[in-house]
Parts: C-alpha cells; structure tokens; sequence
C-alpha cells in the first residue's frame, strides 16, 4: 500500500519478545511459521505456548509464503492512516496450514475470488522490517 495523501504511513505493528524472530527473517523478506515440536502442528500468529496442546517446544521454520485466499473484504473507504482505498483485506491459507489476516495487492480488489492461489510479497516499514502481504501467483 502506499502512503496516503497527506503523506501519513500505516500504523506499523509492534515486536514483542515472542514475535521478534518473525520479524526478524521479514528484514530479509523470509517469512517464518512457528511450530509446535509436541503436537507437530503450525502456529500462527507467535505465541509462548502452543493453542491446541499448550506445549512450550516451540520453533521457527521457514515458510514459501504460498497460500489461498480462505475469505476477503473490499474497503472502499479507509480506516487506517496511510492505507489509500480501496485495499483488500484477506484471511490467507498458507499451503503449512495456518491461516494469516493480511492484505492482497498486485491486482484490483474485484479481480479477488476466494480460493485465489497467492504468494507472499513485501511491503516496506519504516524500521527495516517487512510487512508481509499476498498477490496472486
């Protein structure tokens, strides 16, 4: 997304000590999913513990980012600072089985459909991190 008319950028999402290695990998665009060594299962998004076993063995692998589109949202007008309307907001499957609340670019919004095959791309914030974001493949 671009920045809005006034010049104003997206409010940029904080790095808390869990989040911080996926955060990280994003300064070298890499997308990471963390993972539950207990019950073998992705996670998503970072956590101390595992939601679905409460296992604590946790680690970072690292994700192609290629995924579908499971639902989505045309905004026409916008509600964030430095978002330029419209812009789509998805819930994206990726292919390890997490689902992700992030935005679809690289095409208009009505060109969207659910099932859409994406893959991650990049949008750069302000610190050197990367926002990940989905076009289609």
């Amino acid at each position: 997304m671009s920045p809005s008319p006034e010049g104003q950028r997206r409010i940029e999402p904080p790095v808390t000590t869990t989040s911080e290695p996926f955060w990280d990998a994003t300064r070298q665009r890499r997308l990471l999913v963390q993972w539950c060594i207990d019950c073998g299962r992705p996670i998503f998004f970072p956590r101390d513990v595992c939601p679905r076993c409460l296992g604590t063995d946790l680690e970072w692998r690292s994700s192609p980012g290629t995924g579908s589109v499971y639902t989505f949202t045309v905004e026409h007008n916008a509600q964030t600072a430095g978002l330029a309307a419209p812009y789509a907001i998805a819930l994206i499957d990726l292919d390890e089985g997490i689902r992700m609340m992030t935005n679809v670019v690289g095409c208009p919004p009505e060109e969207i459909y659910v099932g859409m095959r994406v893959t991650v791309t990049w949008e750069a914030l302000s610190d050197g991190r990367n926002l990940p974001q989905f076009e289609p493949v």
